[in-house]
């Protein structure tokens, strides 16, 4: 098989903690935040296309294919590159949500630029990516550097991080969230401290986003208010999905039981590495 007709994984992130502590004067807020890759997300195939062309083959509902970070990963990697000679169709298999607080369109735009990195022969190391990434949005740089880190500035300044073994339940609760009204609610905290690199552990710190999201989702609380009789929860990014922590697969699994029909959830275990991280460089 070559690489072509293989299949590539976007996984999800989960904020562990999530603190804003400070403003930009450009208006982009600074942030301190724990990110960690888990092994449930999309998947993206890639085809060769005529040259100059990036095709998508099902766009999103109400997002145009121009739109889409897929489409502006590849675009962006062609021209900054300088190719002229290559083209490509990408398709994708979607679980992860749209609003869902999980690098969704971060992941895909990541995994595009690693994946064409080596099926287009460019061949740049992962510094020259993370920096080309940073303009398709704050979350796909941690994406391309591929490991379990510390997130500052906008999220792109990554540290490694050590996470112990841990199994998550995810749950979405079908609202989609729109991030920027999160961050513009006059209600958000924007002045939290930093937390000291060690010792590291699931438990620590909080969500800033939080309380502005439940405010403005019920659904989310509802979520929340579900999962904290099973564990500690917690919501991810701006949301909506929330998750909670588990030592082993079966407590995790059993935490599930129940789940109202209303939502959707699922068991996932925490990543310390991107599936590509190595394959593309």
């Amino acid at each position: 098989m070559s690489d072509w007709e293989r299949d590539f994984p976007a996984p999800a992130k989960l904020n562990l903690f999530l603190h804003v502590v400070g403003r930009r004067a450009d208006g982009y807020h600074l942030l301190h935040t724990a990110f960690r890759l888990i092994d449930y997300g999309d998947t993206l195939r890639f085809a060769p296309a005529p040259a100059g062309e990036v095709r998508l083959r099902e766009p999103l509902p109400g997002v145009p294919a121009d739109q889409d970070l897929a489409v502006r990963a590849a675009r962006s990697l062609m021209r900054e590159a300088g190719l002229t000679g290559v083209g490509v169709e990408i398709g994708r298999i979607k679980r992860l949500p749209v609003g869902g607080g999980l690098g969704a369109g971060s992941s895909n735009a990541a995994t595009v630029l690693m994946a064409l990195n080596r099926l287009w022969g460019i061949g740049w190391p992962r510094a020259r990516l993370r920096a080309l990434s940073l303009a398709l949005g704050a979350d796909v740089p941690f994406f391309v550097f591929g490991e379990s880190a510390l997130g500052e500035g906008v999220g792109e300044q990554l540290t490694p991080l050590a996470f112990e073994p841990a199994w998550y339940v995810v749950i979405d609760p079908r609202v989609a969230v729109s991030t920027s009204s999160v961050f513009a609610d006059p209600g958000l905290t924007r002045t939290a401290n930093p937390l000291k690199m060690a010792p590291f552990s699931a438990g620590w710190g909080r969500n800033d986003l939080q309380s502005v999201v439940c405010a403005r989702y019920p659904e989310v609380r509802q979520a929340l208010d579900w999962l904290a009789l099973r564990g500690q929860a917690r919501m991810s990014g701006s949301g909506s999905c929330v998750f909670a922590a588990f030592p082993e697969e079966a407590i995790a699994r059993s935490a599930l039981t129940g789940l109202p029909g209303r939502w959707r959830g699922w068991v996932a275990r925490g990543l310390d590495r991107h599936p590509l991280r190595d394959w593309a460089f």
